[in-house]
Parts: structure tokens; C-alpha cells; sequence
């Protein structure tokens, strides 16, 4: 680990004027940042400790939103009431991830901010793009099996690790923002990037802004909602599939659907072409499939971790059949 200076701050402006300084990097629970500071992928000269900004609450808003502070612990939103009875996708995306002592130290922003669990991102050895712009991508010809099917260039194959943003995504959740300029909100599919040509830009969050709140809006009434993992293993994995499903079902036909994978994407995967499938379409398990299918018509498989189409298409109908049933 290099040597880096620690700043701790009491409020959001400190906070931000500290972070306009090159190589400055925000920590909460520092759950995924200081692994990657003893390994020396990220290398921040300034690092600036914001766990007594006080944005650690839930709140219910008038509109039936929910407004959950960035330094909330990943355990304390799984286990809210709120988030139990009116968002399960969300309660079990975060009690899927990671073990006990991880959630009750990682937060609710610095989640969003986790990067890739790729092997090949970990080991300097290696020819990594997100480390190293421009150095190539070892993943694509090596050992790919959990890399991403969903999203890849010829730049980069990994695969975003995240549970919560999975449900986040098909909440569609809003991320709140204050930087040097003002407040800013940021729709969640649009906070992170795919790799393109450029893999090393992940989010579109800028160099002075801090993550202040995630916004879940409500959903209409009589929605439910489900989290589906995947994986080699039944606990401290990270998912070979994931599917996150939001239905609203009347009279046997779906009025609204929201879907969203993981484990599959280079960032967490909105799956628009299937959600206008189900859209008007009676619930049953042909339409289910047909859904899938078209959730995983663009995805491209690499030589280690083609069954994950498949495999990921199956585990998005039998999402579906746990939160809709049949009609």
C-alpha cells in the first residue's frame, strides 16, 4: 500500500471542496477500497473519511418514496421494515451478497462505487483496461468463466459484482449527488458505464461529487417483487446469474414488468427488451420464456462462460414464476 493522507470531514461541502485534488478517494466502510489500496490497484494520495456526514437514515417521503443515505449499511437496509415489506427484491438482493460482517460495514453509496471482482483486474501481473488503459484485456482469451456476457467490448469482459444494484436497477432507482456546482440526480441506468473503448470510466460521477442519497421510487399498488442468485457455492459468492423482478399483475395479465440481471453484465443489466415482452402479455411460462429470450438476444459468449446464456435465461423464468405465478 502506498502512503496516502487521511482527511476525516463534518460536512458535505468539506467533503467535497477536499475531493476536488487529483487521486482523492471517498471511505466509508472501505469494504472493497482498501483491498484494492494493499493490492495497489488504486493508489490515492488523499483519502477522505466521510462517515460523519450523518447520511446514514431512511426515510419515507410523502410521495411513498424511499430516501436512503449513502452511509447507510447494507445490513440496516436489508433488515428496515419498509424495505422488508415493500421491497423484498431489495432485502434479499443485499442478505444474497457478501456475509454479515461485510453488510454491516459496507454502505449504501460506496456499493455503487465497488468495482469488478475479475481475476484479472486483481492480479498486476496481468493485462487489465480498467487498471491500465490501454495495456489490453487478459480476461477475453484467458479463464473467463465468470466474466460478462452482456455488455462486453473488445476492451473488456468483466462483470459488475454488485447484488443491490441488480434490484436497484429494476427499482429504477435515482442517485442524488452534490458537488462544487450544486445537486444533481442521475437515473440509475445511466450511473454506470459499459466499457467501450474506454473501461477505466465506470460511472458518471465526477471527480468532485459525492453521493449524498439513493432514491427508490414507490411502486404502484399490488406489485411484488423477488431477488434470484445464482451460484458455485450457498453463501460469500458472487453470482454466476442473478435476476431481479418486478410484476404488477391484474386479472392475470402483467400491466407492469421490471427486470434486471447480474452476473452477466459489465454493469448492472436492465432488461428493457424483455420487460416490453411481458408488458400487456398474460403471466405464464411461455411468455416467461419468451421474456428471457429476449433479455439474452445481444449477450455473447466467451470460450469459458457461454452456459451462462442459458443458464441465465432459466433463472430469469423461474424468477418470474416465483413473483407472478401462472395464469
Amino acid at each position: 500500500m502506498e502512503p496516502f493522507k487521511l482527511i476525516r470531514v463534518q460536512d458535505n461541502q468539506a467533503a467535497i471542496h477536499a475531493a476536488g485534488v487529483t487521486r482523492t478517494k471517498f471511505i466509508a466502510g472501505g469494504t472493497n477500497m482498501l483491498d484494492l489500496m494493499k493490492l495497489n490497484i488504486e493508489t490515492p494520495k488523499q483519502v477522505i473519511d466521510i462517515n460523519k456526514l450523518g447520511l446514514n437514515k431512511i426515510e419515507e417521503l410523502k410521495s411513498g418514496n424511499i430516501l436512503i443515505g449513502a452511509l447507510v449499511k447494507n445490513s440496516d437496509l436489508a433488515y428496515h421494515p419498509t424495505i422488508i415489506k415493500n421491497f423484498p427484491v431489495l432485502s434479499e438482493a443485499l442478505l444474497s451478497g457478501a456475509s454479515p460482517q461485510l453488510r454491516n460495514m459496507a454502505s449504501v453509496g460506496g456499493n455503487l462505487m465497488q468495482r469488478t471482482r475479475c481475476p484479472y483486474f486483481y492480479n498486476t501481473d496481468f493485462a487489465c483496461n480498467k487498471r491500465v488503459p490501454g495495456s489490453g484485456c487478459a480476461a477475453i482469451d484467458g479463464y473467463n468463466r465468470n466474466n460478462a456476457i452482456l455488455g462486453t467490448s473488445d476492451k473488456c469482459i468483466a462483470t459488475h459484482p454488485s447484488d443491490m444494484c441488480v434490484a436497484m436497477a429494476a427499482l429504477g432507482a435515482i442517485i442524488h449527488v452534490q458537488g462544487i456546482k450544486g445537486v444533481r440526480t442521475i437515473p440509475f441506468t445511466d450511473f454506470h458505464l459499459l466499457p467501450g473503448q474506454t473501461p477505466h470510466i465506470e460511472h458518471t460521477l465526477k471527480q468532485d461529487e459525492l453521493i449524498t442519497h439513493v432514491e427508490i421510487p414507490a411502486l404502484p399498488s399490488g406489485s411484488k417483487s423477488h431477488y434470484l442468485k445464482v451460484r458455485d457455492r450457498a453463501s460469500y459468492e458472487f453470482a454466476l446469474t442473478s435476476a431481479a423482478v418486478v410484476l404488477n399483475i391484474q386479472n392475470g395479465r402483467i400491466k407492469n414488468a421490471r427486470l434486471a440481471l447480474g452476473g452477466v453484465g459489465t454493469k448492472p443489466w436492465r432488461a428493457l427488451l424483455a420487460e416490453k415482452v411481458l408488458i400487456g402479455a398474460i403471466a405464464n411460462e411461455q411468455n416467461y420464456r419468451t421474456a428471457a429470450a429476449a433479455a439474452l438476444s445481444q449477450a455473447k459468449g466467451h470460450k469459458d462462460n457461454t452456459f451462462k446464456i442459458e443458464l441465465a435465461k432459466r433463472t430469469l423464468v423461474r424468477a418470474l414464476i416465483t413473483t407472478g405465478g401462472m395464469s
